[in-house]
C-alpha cells in the first residue's frame, strides 16, 4: 500500500513516470492506481486524442510498442493503458526494448494481474530502472478492518470497530468488492455520522445480530444461549451463513486462543498473535474459560465437523444438526 501511496503522491505532484507496471495478488490495487491515472494525468480535453485503452488478449507487443511511439497531439503527454496485460505472457518480454529507452512524452501503464513477472528479466529491471513499479500481495483478513478504516477517513468517514468486522466477515479480503459496498455507504451516510453495525445490516444486508462474529463471541464467553441462538439462525438461513466459513472462522478463532495459551509473555499478545489490540480482552476472557486441553480438543471436534460438512462420516446430516453437535461438544 506504500508504493500505491508514493505513486499516487508523485502524480499529484507532476512527478509522471514514462512507464509504470502494476502487477501482484492484489487486482484492486492494479485497478486503483491505473484508474487514478486514466483519470488525472490528462485534462478531460486531452483525452479524446491522447489517452487509449488496449487489452492484452486483443492486441500484440509490437501494437503497445507502436502506440506509445506516437507523439501526443496537443498535449504534453499521452496515456496508453494496457489492460490484462498477462494475456501476453508468452511475449511480454519484447517490452524490455522499449522499456529500456521510453517515450518521454507516454505515460504507458502495463496492468499485469494474476501472474507474476520475472524480476529477473530485462523486462522487470527495465521498468525499475525507467519507471514505477506496484506490486502488491494480498492483505490478511486481520489487516483488511484497518484498510478499512484508513480508506474510510480518507474520504472523511468512520466507522465502528464492529461494522468494520462485519463487512470483513461478510466480504473477506476481497476489496473490490469491499471498496464497492464502502462507495454504496458514502452515498447514504453523512461524513459526520459514524458508519454503525445497523447501518450496515439496513444497507447491506448482513445481520448485526446474527454473524460469525457474534457467535464467536458468545462462544467465548460461554453465552450457551445466544450461541444456539445464533446457529438456529444459521440453520434456517443457510445460503447466507454457510457451515464451512463459519468452521473455518471458529477453527482460526480457537487457533489464535491456542496460541495465545502458548504465549510466554502475553505483553505483546497483539502483535504475536496478529490482531487488533482492541480484541486481545476477548481472547484473554476465552483462554480463561477454555484451557488449553480444551481448546486442542474444540480444534479437533472441528476438524471432524469440517469432514462431515462435506459428506465424510456423516451421510444426510443437516448443517443445523452439525453445528449443535459442535456446540454441545464446545460448551460441555
Amino acid at each position: 500500500m506504500e508504493e500505491v501511496k508514493r505513486i499516487v503522491n508523485n502524480i499529484k505532484n507532476g512527478n509522471i513516470q514514462p512507464v509504470y507496471l502494476l502487477t501482484g495478488d492484489e487486482p484492486y490495487f492494479i485497478d486503483f492506481v491505473s484508474d487514478y491515472i486514466e483519470k488525472n494525468v490528462l485534462t478531460e480535453d486531452e483525452k479524446a486524442f491522447n489517452q487509449t485503452v488496449l487489452y492484452g488478449r486483443d492486441v500484440t507487443v509490437d501494437d503497445i510498442v507502436s502506440n506509445a511511439k506516437r507523439y501526443p497531439m496537443m498535449a504534453e503527454r499521452q496515456v496508453i493503458i494496457v489492460k490484462e496485460a498477462q494475456e501476453l505472457s508468452r511475449t511480454i518480454e519484447n517490452l524490455a526494448p522499449y522499456c529500456t529507452n521510453p517515450q518521454p512524452t507516454t505515460v504507458l501503464v502495463i496492468c499485469y494481474k494474476y501472474k507474476k513477472i520475472d524480476k529477473r528479466k530485462a523486462l522487470y529491471k527495465a521498468i525499475k530502472k525507467n519507471g514505477g513499479i506496484v506490486e502488491e500481495k494480498k492483505l490478511y483478513e486481520n489487516q483488511v478492518g484497518n484498510w478499512i478504516t484508513k480508506l474510510l477517513s480518507s474520504k472523511g468517514y468512520s466507522i465502528s470497530i464492529k461494522a468494520s468486522l462485519m463487512l470483513v466477515e461478510f466480504l473477506g479480503n476481497d476489496l473490490g468488492r469491499i471498496s464497492n459496498e464502502i462507495d454504496k455507504l458514502t452515498q447514504i451516510v453523512k461524513p459526520e455520522q459514524q458508519i454503525t453495525p445497523e447501518i450496515i445490516e439496513l444497507n447491506i444486508g448482513i445481520s448485526k445480530d446474527f454473524n460469525n462474529f457474534e457467535l464467536q463471541n458468545a462462544i467465548g464467553n460461554k453465552d450457551i444461549q445466544k450461541a444456539f441462538q445464533i446457529i438456529n439462525y444459521f440453520a434456517q438461513n443457510p445460503k447466507d451463513n454457510p457451515l464451512v466459513m463459519t468452521v473455518a472462522l471458529l477453527y482460526s478463532y480457537f487457533s489464535k486462543v491456542l496460541k495465545y495459551h502458548a504465549l510466554a509473555s502475553k505483553n505483546n499478545a497483539s502483535k504475536e498473535m496478529g490482531i487488533n489490540p482492541y480484541f486481545v480482552k476477548d481472547y484473554q476472557l476465552a483462554a480463561k474459560n477454555y484451557p488449553m486441553k480444551k481448546v486442542s480438543a474444540i480444534l479437533a471436534k472441528l476438524r471432524d465437523t469440517d469432514m462431515k460438512s462435506k459428506g465424510v462420516g456423516a451421510a444426510n446430516v443437516s448443517d443445523g444438526d452439525l453445528l449443535k453437535e459442535l456446540l454441545t461438544v464446545i460448551f460441555a
